[in-house]
């Protein structure tokens, strides 16, 4: 029997697919399309087995749409400018543009050896003058339509990156990248005018097929809260702080106010209070602490007592004043009012201080609130209580008719609030897009005109950082050095560069027509592919990458540009591949580099560990012995192997004689139409389980002698296995006489009749004893079969008022109720 030679087949067909560029597609789809995209990498290094995933999962997402009759675009890039790439080479002491081209080519090897179906006439990297100089011309449309400005802000500073930070690029009081806690700096910033954009970032995610996780973090990030603003008189001063609500209705129930760390007010009450150097310190160790963290329930606060007191507006009694980190300057007025027994952070604050806790609305049903006895605030609905003529009403009416009364007394205004800030774009390191403003003495801010784009980064400068604010290309007089492009006079660059999240909001409509240089793109050829239709990449971009995309995308929908507001209508966001307990990072070392597994077992072998180690959603830890956990795909290509290639008179022949009943045949239907609804929803683990069950039937077949099912199960199985191994099916494919190539063919056709398998028993249990059987589907999900158990009368009689510690489900055999 032939040896299953992996190596010579999977550089046999990678060669083959390159040379007839197997999977370009036309500028415009000839028949329904399909956009399939991961997120691009940063070529800071070679790829490692956390990439493989990532891409693995896309490519088996293309493969599959191809088959079912899609044109389907999968293109691939870089994210070549930037920190990563630009601190890998200090590191390595090469120039950025040096090393991040030779990792190109080297991870474009990588892809290439690994089978990924990209289209490579459409490959980009974003350091590419032809591609940055898009940036620097959306730019200056953003500018012409005053949603990029700059102006002197309190930034975050990372002192190892030395580059400012967006707010969102600080994690657990570090920087995002390397950790260290940033310092606070004033500098000059150019942001862009995301906020302008907030209402239309909410309400549009209601067509998204994402999912629910990552779109409340987006919520939660742009923050959206309508209410009433009002004012607290601090008394000895002739100073009035305005506070912003969403529960006016509590303002019975205000014990003390809080001020955010950087308020102006904080500081002059500190400074009457003879206490300005320990405040002082106080400040800087807040702003040391990532916004996340400040606002975290559950854990004690950095408060600072300002020995002041606020006049309450409606009672007139003085609450006490203090600075707490978990108020922020950003959100609201940068004040709060205390409300203990109806806010969480507020609850925590007061525990904390040993402020009172006054109870003001009350559950409508079960015990009323003892304020000695809370444990936690009460932030529902309810009934008033305490709160004078409020006594009694629902909380939703005194909510109405306490707005209302404040407005039009002139106590009070209804105002909407984000939290969502404009985006800081500004970063003063030298691997990026230069900001394509120069500054004259009598003009000021000139932007350079279109016809004298790309703003080209310099090569010959010592780019690394120099430890000050301000960039390595401010050293550089020669291109500093420019001429006013308004009045001929002498003028000076701007020497910022964008963050490298600019290049990532728009770089999958730069997809859609690479090539050109007139323009970003052809807005023919984005109406043609856009959206992209499936998104693939990790959950930590939820409030960075894929916020600014989409802002980007609007704006360019206003100027025509694009026919969607919306860049991308459905999301997999994919677990992490780890490695003791971490993500795989160069920066941390724990990488594996997947040429060793590839060179051991084959790419086909990696590919299915990858998707068959867990769910996409999940993590999934890198196990101890390496690459050796891939050996049991391999052993199960060779199986597959062995049988194809022991058969091939048989298969090639259509005139074997038949054997058998259909009983068998119609095991194989059901498992490919199983297969097929995994493939649908992206459950490659589960379809990689089903194909195994699928390859014991096929063997059995061929064991019995019965030749139609062996060939037809056999056709199938090559045709499951093409999208996740597409070497080891292309080879035999060809072998068994098929025609033209597997990734090209139809997917097959089931027969409904024959799919269609008898319904089985599920047998219910609370406490192991029979309470109800029912007649259920074969590929019943867990999750289905549970729900189904829990609607039984029988078991709701049998819970009574009881509330199951767990549930042990083995669809479709049983379901038991574990009550204690």
């Amino acid at each position: 029997m032939e040896r299953y030679d992996f190596a010579a087949i999977e550089e046999r067909w990678a060669e083959a697919w390159e040379r007839d560029r197997a999977w370009t597609v036309p500028r415009v789809p000839g028949g329904p399309k399909q956009y399939v995209l991961e997120m691009f990498p940063y070529p800071s290094g070679d790829m490692h087995v956390g990439h493989v995933r990532n891409f693995t999962i896309g490519d088996a997402i293309a493969r599959y749409l191809r088959m079912r009759g899609y044109e389907v675009l999968h293109p691939f890039g870089y994210d070549a400018f930037g920190l990563p790439a630009e601190n890998a080479a200090i590191q390595h002491g090469e120039h950025p543009r040096e090393w991040t081209t030779v990792n190109i080519e080297q991870f474009t090897a990588s892809c290439k050896r690994l089978g990924f179906s990209y289209d490579w006439s459409r490959m980009l990297k974003t350091c590419d003058p032809e591609y940055y100089r898009w940036n620097q011309w959306f730019f200056l449309r953003f500018y012409e339509r005053g949603l990029a400005y700059r102006k002197l802000a309190k930034v975050k500073w990372c002192p190892s990156c030395q580059t400012v930070l967006a707010d969102e690029q600080t994690a657990s009081g570090g920087c995002w990248r390397c950790g260290s806690p940033p310092e606070v700096r004033d500098l000059p910033q150019w942001f862009l005018r995301i906020t302008a954009y907030a209402d239309r970032l909410l309400e549009d995610m209601a067509g998204l097929e994402w999912s629910e996780a990552v779109l409340q973090q987006q919520r939660n990030w742009i923050g959206w809260s309508e209410g009433l603003q009002l004012r607290f008189r601090i008394v000895d001063l002739d100073e009035e702080v305005p506070v912003f609500t969403t529960r006016p209705e509590t303002l019975w129930g205000v014990t003390f106010l809080a001020l955010a760390p950087e308020h102006p007010l904080a500081r002059r009450l500190a400074e009457r209070a003879g206490k300005l150097e320990v405040y002082e310190g106080f400040l800087s160790t807040v702003r040391r602490v990532s916004e996340i963290e400040r606002l975290a329930l559950g854990k004690a606060k950095r408060v600072f007592d300002l020995e002041a007191y606020a006049v309450h507006p409606l009672s007139s009694h003085p609450v006490p004043v203090v600075t707490a980190e978990c108020v922020l300057l950003e959100h609201g007025t940068g004040a709060v009012m205390g409300v203990p027994a109806h806010d969480q952070r507020d609850f925590e604050l007061a525990r904390q201080l040993g402020l009172p806790i006054r109870v003001v609305v009350q559950p409508r049903d079960g015990e009323s609130l003892d304020p000695e006895a809370m444990k936690v605030a009460f932030v529902g609905e309810g009934v008033m209580v305490g709160s004078g003529w409020m006594d009694g009403l629902p909380s939703e009416e005194a909510r109405r008719l306490i707005t209302a009364d404040l407005v039009q007394r002139g106590m009070g205004r209804r105002v909407v609030h984000y939290r969502l800030r404009d985006w800081l774009i500004s970063r003063q390191r030298y691997w990026g897009t230069p900001i394509p403003i120069v500054y004259c003495q009598g003009c000021g801010a000139v932007p350079v005109p279109d016809d004298q784009l790309p703003v080209l980064l310099p090569e010959d400068v010592d780019y690394r950082p120099t430890g000050e604010a301000v960039s390595p290309l401010a050293s550089v007089r020669s291109w500093v050095e420019t001429t006013c492009p308004a009045c001929g006079g002498h003028a000076q660059r701007e020497t910022d560069t964008m963050d490298t999240f600019v290049d990532s909001s728009w770089y999958f409509l730069r997809f859609c027509d690479p090539q050109n240089s007139r323009a970003p793109f052809d807005p023919e050829l984005a109406a043609a592919w856009m959206p992209v239709d499936q998104y693939i990449g990790g959950v930590e971009h939820a409030v960075l990458h894929l916020i600014y995309a989409r802002f980007f995308t609007k704006v360019l929908f206003d100027m025509n540009l694009v026919p969607c507001a919306e860049p991308f209508r459905r999301l997999l966001n994919h677990g992490m591949i780890t490695m003791g307990g971490k993500a795989m990072s160069k920066s941390r070392g724990n990488v594996v580099d997947p040429r060793e597994v590839v060179a051991r077992f084959g790419a086909d072998a990696l590919r299915l560990y990858v998707l068959f180690a867990a769910p996409p959603e999940q993590d999934h830890e890198w196990p101890p012995e390496g690459a050796a956990a891939v050996a049991g795909m391999h052993r199960f290509l060779r199986r597959v192997w062995q049988l194809v290639t022991g058969h091939l008179e048989i298969l090639r022949r259509g005139d074997a004689p038949e054997a058998g009943t259909t009983q068998r045949l119609a095991a194989i239907h059901r498992l490919f139409a199983a297969i097929t609804k995994d493939y649908e929803r992206h459950a490659f683990n589960t379809a990689i389980a089903k194909l195994m069950e699928l390859f014991q039937e096929v063997r059995a077949a061929a064991r019995a002698g019965t030749w139609a099912e062996f060939r037809a199960g056999t056709t199938m199985l090559l045709h499951a296995l093409a999208p996740m191994a597409p070497f080891i099916a292309e080879e035999l494919w060809q072998r068994m006489g098929g025609e033209g190539s597997i990734h090209r063919r139809p997917w097959p056709r089931v027969d409904p009749e024959l799919a269609r398998a008898a319904r089985q028993t599920l047998v219910v249990q609370v406490n192991g004893r029979v309470r109800d059987r029912l007649e259920v589907e074969p590929d019943i999900t867990e999750e289905e079969a549970v729900r189904l158990a829990l609607a039984s009368d029988r078991v709701k009689r049998s819970l009574g008022n009881k509330t199951p510690v767990r549930i042990v489900a083995r669809p479709p055999r049983f379901v038991n109720v574990v009550l204690e």
